[in-house]
C-alpha cells in the first residue's frame, strides 16, 4: 500500500513555480501535502481529489465513526472542513460562527469566533434583515486560510481576517462599499446603487498575497462583483463588476476575448437596455480556481436581474460568464458567455475544474465546467477557445446544441419563456432542466486515475411564469412564478461519471433527490457524496459499484473531505439539509398547504422530502478501525 503521506505533482499541481515569488508559499507547501485539505476545493485546479489511499475498495466497507460534532445551528450547511495540521475549521450558516476544532482531542473547541453581537453583523445590518434578503437558505460555503489566519465571508458581505491560533479578529472589510482600491474598506460605509440587498455565501479564495470575495443578491438587483484584498492589510486590490462599462468589468476591448476575438468597446454595456446593467445581477457565490502556470484565476457569474427577461432584451453581457483574470489587477484575459439573455436562471457560478485533458486527439490545458444550463463545457484554459459543449441528461430540452463557432445555444422556442417578448403571465410547462439545473453549486471532482469527472446532479424539470415587477431598493426583483417537479423517469437525482475530452457519459447512478454534497474522489479508488435524504456514499471509480452507506443525522449538502490526522485517513463531511433544493425542510415550509411555489418553486418540488429527514446542523468523521 502506497504511503498516506505521499505526495504527486498532478494536472492540478499548486506548488510555486519560477516567477511567482509573491505566492504566498506557505499555502502552496500545505495544499500538496494530503495530510491537510488546506484550499476548500482541495487546491487550487479545483479537481477535488486526494492522494491518500489508506481508505480504498477493499476496506472502505469498514469505515467507521470517529466523531461527531454538532454546530449548534439548524438550517443548511453547505460547504465543509478546512484541516491544516492539527486543527479544523468549520463555519455555520448564519449567524456564520467560526470554530477551530482540536483533531488531537476528538474535535474540542480550541475557539470560536460570533461575528453577530446584539443581533447586528458588522455592517450594522441585523441578522434579521440579512436573513429575509437571502435568497436560498441562509448558508454559507467554508472559510480558507493564509498567512496564519482565517478567512470568513459573512452573510451581511462582511469578509473577515482572523488570527488562525486565537479567533481574534484581525482586519474586516465590508465588500459591497463603495471605498476604492488601495483603501480600507470601513465598516458601515453606505452601499452603492443597487446594492442594498447585497449578501454573501461564497467562500473566500486566497491567491498570492490577495484574499477575493464575491457577492450575492441578483435577486434583489444587486449588481455583483468580484474584489480582492491584501492579506495582511485588508486593503482593496482591485474590483471588476458582472456588467457595466469596461472600467469597471475590467476588460481591454482589444485584448479581452471572447470565443477568441476581442471583446469590442463597451461589450456590456451594448447588450443592456438604458441603464439597466446598474441592477445587472451577475452573483459570483461558487468555488473558483488559479492556475499558477498561467497565473490566471477563473470563475462563474450567474443570472442578470430580473428573471422576467422581458424586462431586459440583449444578450445581458457578461452575465452567465466564465472569466478568466489577472489576479495582481483583475484584468481579463478572456470571457465566455454560455447562457446569453438568460430566460431560465440558468446561474453560471457552477466551479471551474483545471486539468490536462485529451480533446480531439490533442492534449489541451483544459478548463472542465458543468453549467446549471445542462451543457457541460470543455475549454482551452489559456485562451478560451470552446472545445467541448455536450448535456450530460438527455432531457435537457430548452437547447438543442452549442454553436461551436459562435458558442450560442441553439434555443427551442416551446421552452423559451420570453415568447416574443409577450413573456408576461405566459406559462411555459415542461422545461428541463429547472431553474436549479442540471447541477448547482455542489462541486463535482476529478480523478487522475481515471480521468473522469464525477458530478453531483440534478434531475428536475419545471413550469415557468415571468410577471411585471419593478425595482425598488432593498425589494425582492424576481419577476417570475415556477413550479418544479422529478425529470422523466421519476427520479430527481442523479450521479454521473463523465468523460471530458469525449463529452460522454461513462456510467450513472439514479438517486430519489438531487444528489446536492460535493464529491471526493482518491488515489483509494473510491469516490463519496452524499444524498438529500442524509446518506454517505462510496461508490467504486470505475463502475459505480456501491462499496459503503452511511444514514446521518440529516440530509447532506456539504461537500466530502479527506485529510490525515497521526497516520490514519480521515473523512468529513456536514450534513444539515438545507439549500435551495432542502430549504422547504430546513425553512419548515413544507408543512404549509398550498405553498407549491415558495422558495422559487422548490418546495413543490421537494415536499416529500421532509419523509425522509429533518433540520441538522453535525459534521460526522470517519475513519477506519
Amino acid at each position: 500500500m502506497k504511503s498516506i503521506f505521499k505526495t504527486t505533482l498532478l494536472a492540478s499541481a499548486v506548488f510555486a513555480l519560477p516567477g511567482l515569488a509573491q505566492a504566498n508559499d506557505e499555502l502552496l507547501r500545505l495544499s500538496a501535502d494530503p495530510a491537510n485539505w488546506a484550499i476548500p476545493s482541495g487546491n487550487y485546479s479545483g479537481t477535488r481529489y486526494s492522494e491518500l489511499d489508506q481508505v480504498n475498495k477493499s476496506n472502505v466497507g469498514s469505515l467507521k465513526v470517529a466523531w461527531q460534532f454538532s454546530t449548534g445551528v439548524l438550517r443548511g450547511h453547505e460547504g465543509g472542513p478546512l484541516v491544516i495540521g492539527d486543527v479544523m475549521y468549520v463555519v455555520t450558516p448564519i449567524p456564520n460562527i467560526v470554530f477551530a476544532l482540536d483533531l488531537n482531542d476528538e474535535g474540542r473547541i480550541i475557539w470560536k469566533h460570533i461575528p453577530v453581537q446584539g443581533g447586528k453583523y458588522p455592517s450594522g445590518e441585523t441578522q434579521a434583515r440579512v436573513t429575509s434578503v437571502m435568497c436560498c437558505d441562509n448558508v454559507i460555503r467554508g472559510v480558507s486560510y493564509a498567512g496564519g489566519k482565517i478567512f470568513v465571508g459573512l452573510a451581511d458581505s462582511t469578509l473577515q481576517a482572523l488570527d488562525a491560533k486565537t479567533g481574534k479578529l484581525v482586519w474586516q472589510a465590508h465588500n459591497m462599499s463603495a471605498g476604492k482600491a488601495g483603501e480600507s474598506e470601513a465598516t458601515g460605509i453606505k452601499p452603492v446603487r443597487g446594492n442594498a440587498a447585497s449578501t454573501n455565501t461564497s467562500v473566500p479564495f486566497v491567491v498570492k498575497d490577495n484574499v477575493f470575495i464575491g457577492c450575492s443578491g441578483a435577486e434583489f438587483g444587486v449588481r455583483c462583483n468580484m474584489t480582492g484584498y491584501n492579506i495582511n492589510s485588508g486593503k482593496r486590490a482591485w474590483r471588476a463588476y458582472s456588467m457595466g462599462p469596461d472600467g469597471d468589468i475590467l476588460v481591454d476591448p482589444n485584448k479581452t476575448t471572447h470565443m477568441l476575438k476581442p471583446v469590442g468597446k463597451n461589450s456590456s454595456l451594448k447588450t443592456w437596455k438604458g441603464d439597466a446593467w446598474q441592477i445587472g445581477g451577475g452573483s459570483l457565490w461558487g468555488f473558483w480556481a488559479w492556475d499558477p502556470d498561467l497565473d490566471l484565476m477563473y470563475y462563474g457569474t450567474g443570472n442578470p436581474s430580473t428573471w422576467n427577461p422581458v424586462a431586459r432584451p440583449g444578450d445581458n453581457r457578461w452575465s452567465m460568464t466564465i472569466m478568466a483574470r489577472d489576479p495582481d489587477d483583475g484584468m481579463a484575459k478572456w470571457l465566455y458567455q454560455m447562457t446569453p439573455h438568460d430566460e431560465w436562471d440558468y446561474d453560471g457560478i457552477n466551479e471551474m475544474i483545471l486539468v490536462d485533458q485529451e480533446v480531439k486527439g490533442k492534449n489541451r490545458k483544459a478548463l472542465v465546467h458543468f453549467d446549471r444550463n445542462g451543457f457541460n463545457y470543455t475549454l482551452d484554459r489559456a485562451t478560451g477557445e470552446l472545445l467541448v459543449a455536450e448535456k450530460h441528461d438527455p432531457m435537457v430540452n430548452w437547447a438543442t446544441h452549442i454553436d461551436m463557432k459562435t458558442g450560442r445555444p441553439a434555443l427551442v422556442d416551446k421552452y423559451g419563456t420570453e415568447h416574443g417578448g409577450k413573456g408576461l403571465d405566459y406559462l411555459t410547462k415542461g422545461i428541463c432542466p429547472a431553474a436549479l439545473g442540471t447541477k448547482d453549486q455542489q462541486p463535482a471532482a476529478y480523478s487522475p486515475r481515471t480521468k473522469l469527472f464525477y458530478i453531483p446532479a440534478n434531475h428536475v424539470c419545471m413550469n415557468y411564469e415571468p410577471v411585471h415587477v419593478e425595482y425598488v431598493v432593498g425589494d425582492a426583483y424576481v419577476g417570475a412564478n415556477l413550479d418544479m417537479m422529478p425529470g422523466p423517469g421519476g427520479n430527481m437525482g442523479e450521479f454521473v461519471a463523465w468523460d471530458a475530452g469525449k463529452g460522454k457519459v461513462v456510467w450513472e447512478i439514479a438517486e430519489p433527490f438531487s444528489v446536492w454534497s460535493g464529491v471526493l474522489a482518491t488515489a483509494g479508488g473510491i469516490v463519496m457524496y452524499g444524498t438529500l435524504e442524509g446518506f454517505v456514499k462510496a461508490v467504486d471509480e470505475t463502475s459505480g459499484k456501491l462499496l459503503y452507506k452511511f444514514n446521518s443525522p440529516s440530509g447532506i449538502i456539504g461537500n466530502i473531505n479527506t485529510w490525515s490526522h497521526k497516520g490514519k485517513q480521515q473523512i468529513g463531511v456536514y450534513s444539515g439539509v438545507g439549500g435551495w433544493a432542502g430549504y422547504g425542510v430546513a425553512g419548515k415550509l413544507n408543512d404549509i398547504a398550498g405553498n407549491d411555489r415558495a422558495a422559487l418553486g422548490a418546495i413543490g418540488g421537494y415536499r416529500h422530502l421532509k419523509n425522509y429527514t429533518q433540520a441538522g446542523g453535525v459534521l460526522t468523521v470517519f475513519e477506519l478501525p
